[in-house]
């Protein structure tokens, strides 16, 4: 063999050599694609479309040209902060898209830390402890693994780029060039989704920052603070009165044209049933501070007249000392209770609302199963209440505010209506094949199913009130029951509103004298026009419309 052969045969890479290089190649190419996907990707499902991704991603261009004109050290530097960032980036749009598909918005870097408890404790009742942890491991991992993944994908296209500055510069010339010329049908060739996303989360930072400050502003002036109990709903002396907060209870639930069907068939039974029965009832609209979750800032901004969107105001408003409505209907000589079957450990804020006492979920008695979410269906729950504190003849007069949890995510299993004497200690539900069924997760069934469930289960807890009503309703007997907010957009769709439906029912026409200036119609539906008010508008109108005018706002 010659030599010239032989130094050729040396210089041809072997196969163990070449598929080395196919796979650096692959990996790189795919490095290439992961940062081109996680750049142009929106934060929100409903804009994934090929469009979206058919796009030049302007971060992407000035990180290629911050390669080509930095020196070694600084461009190294660069690139891992680069890549961590990008990596963090990510995992917020990542949230963007979860907070959006439940809660109708964005992620909020600085006040919705809280949200997660409560997201921790919806997996574990919905599928146990196993997938608590099994959920919360597997988030801990995709969230490092997404900066890990992002980080090493930066570095190494770095890495590619310094070794060839000059097809690079030229690829770089030639997409810009392209990306001036090249235009996809009704969507901008150029794209710069990460810059605006951190834009964007940086902005809200800043408002996140100062809301604690503008709430307390808000708060410190409130009109009924020093009202005296004698001049504090004078229209319902003698009356029992119950607020009742059906879970996930929207506008949609009624006008929606899959899920009005089953739900307005049973409001209008119910309005029917009601007048029967001699009762009247008049509906309305409020606009929830939430969406998709978070009840508990719907009930605290009806009941305390402050707007309360996010966890920090909520904690504000637990440490002051706001008058609730439950307050000053003890002010005036009311017995107040909270009945909170949703409420399975220690909870300081009943002190705050003013209830007296507390029946949290321990404290009623249930003996039957869960059914879903619910630790009870709300006709035990209202059953239990009556037993309670409306079964003595001559009873002193109660204020009750009842968050009901039958109609709470994923709608199922549905709960059965029973005659009411039959309610006993709930056992009679273990006879029920669905109290026994464990939830499915509503994100891995078929949607059409999804809505399918919450209507009726919507459906179910309005018979439930219009039942309890017409089983120990009396002319002293006040029932408002309003949703606190839209359910999961699986239900709703993208561009729901914040609107949900209330009523006010008595017996006595005198109380709906009192709201006659209010302007909504008969029955327990509220009708298209219906007046629309923010929900932290209600515990003013409500004190005015049954009590004497507010004072001047004073503050502390």
């Amino acid at each position: 063999m010659s030599l010239g052969r032989l130094a050729r045969r040396k210089a041809e890479p072997t196969a163990p050599t070449r598929a080395r290089r196919a796979a650096t190649w692959v990996v790189t190419g795919l490095a290439g694609l992961f940062v081109l996907l996680v750049l142009v990707a929106p934060a929100d499902f409903d804009r994934f479309t090929v469009g979206e991704f058919a796009r030049v991603p302007l971060e992407g261009l000035v990180g290629v040209v911050l390669v080509l004109v930095l020196p070694p050290r600084p461009r190294r530097v660069v690139a891992l902060v680069g890549g961590v960032l990008l990596g963090v980036l990510t995992v917020v749009k990542l949230m963007d898209i979860g907070f959006d598909a439940v809660l109708y918005r964005p992620f909020d870097l600085v006040l919705d830390w809280p949200l997660l408890g409560p997201a921790v404790d919806y997996v574990k009742v919905t599928v146990g402890e196993v997938g608590e942890i099994a959920a919360v491991v597997l988030t801990v991992l995709l969230v490092v693994g997404v900066v890990v993944l992002t980080t090493r994908s930066v570095l190494r296209l770095t890495d590619v780029v310094s070794r060839h500055r000059l097809a690079t510069t030229r690829a770089v010339a030639l997409v810009a060039i392209a990306a001036l010329t090249w235009v996809f049908p009704g969507v901008p060739v150029v794209s710069s989704n990460a810059a605006s996303l951190a834009i964007d989360h940086t902005k809200q930072v800043g408002v996140g920052l100062h809301d604690k400050e503008a709430f307390a502003a808000e708060a410190a002036v409130d009109a009924y603070r020093d009202t005296p109990g004698s001049e504090l709903l004078t229209g319902l002396r003698g009356k029992d009165v119950v607020v009742a907060f059906v879970e996930s209870y929207g506008r949609d639930a009624v006008e929606d044209p899959e899920l009005a069907p089953v739900v307005d068939a049973a409001l209008d039974k119910g309005t029917r049933s009601l007048k029967e029965a001699g009762y009247a009832s008049r509906s309305g609209w409020l606009t929830s501070p939430t969406a998709g979750g978070g009840s508990w800032l719907a009930q605290a901004t009806l009941l305390s007249g402050l707007w309360i969107d996010n966890q920090q105001r909520y904690r504000t408003l637990m440490a002051s000392d706001r008058l609730t409505l439950n307050d000053a209907f003890r002010r005036a000589d009311w017995r107040s209770v909270g009945v909170v079957p949703g409420i399975t450990q220690a909870w300081p804020e009943g002190e705050f609302f003013g209830y007296d006492p507390v029946y949290a979920a321990a404290d009623l008695g249930y003996r039957g199963p869960r059914f879903g979410y619910a630790t009870m269906p709300d006709q035990y729950t209202l059953s239990a209440f009556q037993k309670a504190e409306r079964s003595e003849p001559g009873h002193a007069p109660v204020m009750a505010s009842i968050p009901l949890l039958s109609s709470h995510a994923p709608w199922t299993p549905i709960p059965q209506g029973i005659d009411w004497e039959d309610v006993g200690d709930g056992s009679v539900y273990n006879g029920m094949a669905s109290g026994n069924q464990a939830p499915e997760s509503i994100f891995g069934r078929d949607p059409k199913e999804v809505r399918a469930d919450y209507a009726r289960s919507v459906a179910y807890s309005v018979d439930t009130l219009v039942s309890y009503v017409q089983t120990y309703g009396d002319d002293n007997l006040v029932l408002v029951f309003v949703g606190d907010h839209q359910p999961a957009q699986i239900v709703t769709g993208e561009g729901a509103g914040h609107e949900v439906p209330i009523t006010i029912v008595a017996h006595d026409p005198a109380v709906l004298d009192h709201v006659s200036s209010w302007g909504w119609n008969d029955g327990i539906k509220p009708d298209p026009g219906a007046p629309v008010w923010p929900m932290s508008a209600f515990r003013d109108k409500f004190l005015t419309a049954f009590g004497t005018p507010p004072s001047p706002p004073v503050s502390p």
